[in-house]
């Protein structure tokens, strides 16, 4: 499966611990990310300073069901699921 473009969804729903440039301390899950635009791309995509957990996700039906707003609420459901 390939991400569909403006969905933001990976970038939104769940926490990520690792440092992101203007997020020094990661983010919460829910928190959108500061470095996702408003046409919900990432404006660190492909440069060296994306954190590896966002370059290792992969767009799949599982996490990412048909539409955005299924991808923000099965992503979610995984974060919370998985949460320590």
């Amino acid at each position: 499966m390939k991400c569909r473009e403006g969905c933001g969804a990976c970038c939104i729903a769940p926490s990520i611990s690792s440092a992101i440039p203007g997020m020094p301390n990661g983010k919460a899950a829910g928190e959108r990310c500061v470095q996702l635009s408003s046409e919900n791309l990432c404006s660190i995509f492909g440069k060296a300073e994306r954190p590896a957990v966002c370059s290792a996700f992969a767009a799949d039906a599982e996490v990412c069901g048909n539409s955005s707003e299924e991808a923000i609420k099965l992503l979610g459901w995984w974060e919370r699921m998985t949460a320590a």
